[in-house]
C-alpha cells in the first residue's frame, strides 16, 4: 500500500484544481479517509461536494478510481467538468462508438486514466470485467456515487447493483498480498434503513460515517391540492406566471406526461422543453446545455434530469406528480437554491378523497401492482433455478433470472460468491424493508400537519435537532 501525500500537497492540489480557498466540512475528513484506505458512507445534502471528496485523492495516488454512477447524463457531466481542468478521466458506458470505447480501455490498460465512470452493468460486462481483473491494473478504490439508487433500483430495476459487494473480494484476489481497495458510498438521500441496505449490500468493512441532514433553509416547502386534473395544470400556470424568467424544474412521473405537458406550456408562450431518458443522448445533452444556460429556463421532465447537474440559481422545483418515495423527493427538491437563495418547492396533489381527480391513486396503485406482480413472477422463477450457479447459466432459464436472484440476496437468501456466482440458502427470508413502507412515508409527509422539514428530517434520522422551519406552509399557516 502506497502512503497517503502530505497532507499540504493535499490542500495544495484541492485550491490549485478548483480554486477554493479551504474545503467545506466534512470534505477534507472524507479525502483523509480515502487517502488512508479507510471504507466510508457519505451522506451530504445535494450540492454539498461530494464529487470532490472521491476525485482529489484520486488525483493524488497513482492507479484508477473506479466511480460507478448510474446514469449516463451523471457520468459525462462530471467527467466534462474533469477535462477542461485537464485531467486524466473518462466515463466508458453503451452510447459511446466502439473507436470511443476502445481509446478509453486503451487509456485503463495504459494506466493513463485516474478516474473511470461506469454503470454497475459496465463494471461487470464481459468485455471489462476481465480488464479489471489484471493483476498489472493499479485500483485505488472502488466510489458508488448516488447511491440512493442501489436501495430504490437494485432490487428490481437494477439487478446488478445488488452484486457490487463481491466486486472487491473478486478484485483482489488477483492483486499481491496486502492490497487494499477502499470501497465509499455517496448519496444526499439515505435514511437510516437506506444506510444499513447500503453498507450490507456493498460488504463496508468498519466504514467512518460523515452524515449530514438534507434541511435546506432557504428552500420553501409546500404541498397544493388540486380538485381536478384542469385545476393541477392552471396552477402549473400561475407557477410560472409568477416565476417569468427564472429556472426552474417540474417533475412528473411518465415520458408522455413530460411532453404532452411541455406541449401545452409552449402552446401559452413558456419556454419550455420536455426531458425523460426516451430521447436520444444528444437531444439530453443539448437540453442540459440550454437549460445550464438559461436558453430554455424551464424543463419538464421525469426522475431522468438533474442528478449531478448543478446550476446553482434555480428559483423553484415543481412537482405536478408526487414522487412514489420521500428519497426521491428530497432528491429533487434539492435542486433548488443552491446558491443559497430563497427558493420555493411546490407539490401539487389530488384533494385526499381523489373522486374529482383519481389519477394520484391510480398511479399509486398501478406501481404497487406492478412491483407485485414483478415480485411473485420472480419468486416463482426461484424454484426452477439450481440452489448453486452462475448468472449465465440462470439467465439461460430465463430473462428475468438476475432479478429473481437479486431479490433473493435482498431477503437475506442468497450469496454471491463473486459477481457471477451464486449459492441459495434455505433460510426463511429476512425481514425487510418493502416499497409498500416507502410509498406509505412520502404519503405521511403528504398528509402530516407539521412542519414539512421536521417531517423529512425524522424520517432521515435527524429528528432529535429539527426545528420547526417557519417558511413551510404549515408554518406559515400558523402565524397567519
Amino acid at each position: 500500500m502506497t502512503s497517503s501525500p502530505d497532507w499540504t500537497v493535499v490542500r495544495n492540489t484541492f485550491r490549485q484544481t478548483w480554486g477554493y480557498a479551504d474545503f467545506r466540512y466534512p470534505q477534507g475528513e472524507v479525502v483523509q479517509t480515502l487517502l488512508q484506505h479507510h471504507d466510508a458512507l457519505v451522506v451530504l445534502p445535494t450540492g454539498g461536494g461530494k464529487s470532490i471528496c472521491f476525485q482529489l485523492p484520486a488525483l493524488l495516488q497513482r492507479g484508477v478510481t473506479l466511480v460507478v454512477s448510474p446514469l449516463v447524463a451523471l457520468m459525462e457531466n462530471q467527467v466534462q467538468a474533469l477535462r477542461q481542468r485537464h485531467l486524466p478521466a473518462a466515463a466508458l458506458h453503451s452510447e459511446l462508438s466502439r473507436s470511443q470505447q476502445r481509446t478509453i480501455i486503451t487509456a485503463l490498460q495504459r494506466q493513463q486514466l485516474r478516474l473511470l465512470y461506469l454503470s454497475p452493468e459496465t463494471l461487470l460486462s464481459p468485455k471489462i470485467w476481465p480488464i479489471l481483473r489484471q493483476p498489472t491494473l493499479q485500483i485505488n478504490g472502488l466510489m458508488l456515487d448516488e447511491a440512493h439508487c442501489l436501495v430504490q433500483w437494485g432490487d428490481t430495476f437494477r439487478p446488478a447493483y445488488r452484486r457490487l459487494g463481491a466486486v472487491r473480494p473478486a478484485l483482489l484476489q488477483t492483486r499481491p498480498a496486502g492490497t487494499s481497495i477502499p470501497i465509499a458510498a455517496f448519496t444526499a438521500t439515505a435514511d437510516p434503513t437506506a444506510q444499513y441496505t447500503i453498507r450490507d449490500v456493498l460488504q463496508l468493512r468498519s466504514p467512518k460515517l460523515f452524515l449530514q441532514n438534507p434541511y435546506r433553509p432557504q428552500l420553501a416547502l409546500s404541498v397544493v391540492p388540486t380538485l381536478t386534473p384542469r385545476q393541477r395544470k392552471q396552477k402549473l400556470l400561475n407557477c410560472l406566471k409568477d416565476h417569468p424568467n427564472q429556472s426552474g424544474l417540474v417533475y412528473v412521473r411518465t415520458r408522455k406526461d413530460s411532453e404532452e405537458l411541455a406541449q401545452l406550456l409552449q402552446t401559452q408562450g413558456f419556454a419550455v422543453a420536455a426531458y425523460h431518458a426516451g430521447l436520444s443522448p444528444g437531444q439530453r445533452r443539448e437540453i442540459e446545455r440550454q437549460w445550464l444556460t438559461t436558453q430554455v429556463p424551464v424543463v419538464v421532465c421525469t426522475s431522468a434530469f438533474g442528478m449531478g447537474i448543478d446550476k446553482p440559481d434555480v428559483r423553484w422545483v415543481l412537482h405536478f406528480h408526487a414522487p412514489l418515495l420521500l428519497s426521491e423527493y428530497v432528491q429533487e427538491i434539492g435542486r433548488a437554491g443552491r446558491d443559497g437563495k430563497a427558493a420555493k418547492a411546490i407539490t401539487l396533489v389530488s384533494e385526499p378523497t381523489g373522486w374529482l381527480d383519481p389519477t394520484d391513486k391510480q398511479r399509486r396503485q398501478f406501481f404497487e401492482q406492478r412491483e407485485r406482480s414483478l415480485q411473485n413472477k420472480a419468486f416463482r422463477l426461484t424454484r426452477q433455478l439450481p440452489r448453486s450457479g452462475s448468472l449465465e447459466g440462470a439467465l439461460a432459464v430465463s430473462p428475468e433470472a438476475a432479478i429473481a436472484l437479486s431479490l433473493l440476496h435482498s431477503s437475506g437468501q442468497l450469496t454471491w460468491l463473486d459477481p457471477f456466482h451464486y449459492q441459495i440458502h434455505t433460510s426463511k427470508p429476512r425481514p425487510n424493508p418493502t416499497n409498500q413502507q416507502a410509498i406509505e412515508q412520502m404519503q405521511q409527509y403528504l398528509r402530516d400537519r407539521r412542519c414539512r422539514w421536521q417531517v423529512i428530517l425524522e424520517a432521515f434520522g435527524f429528528g432529535g435537532s429539527a426545528k420547526a422551519c417557519g417558511i413551510c406552509d404549515r408554518c406559515l399557516s400558523r402565524t397567519t
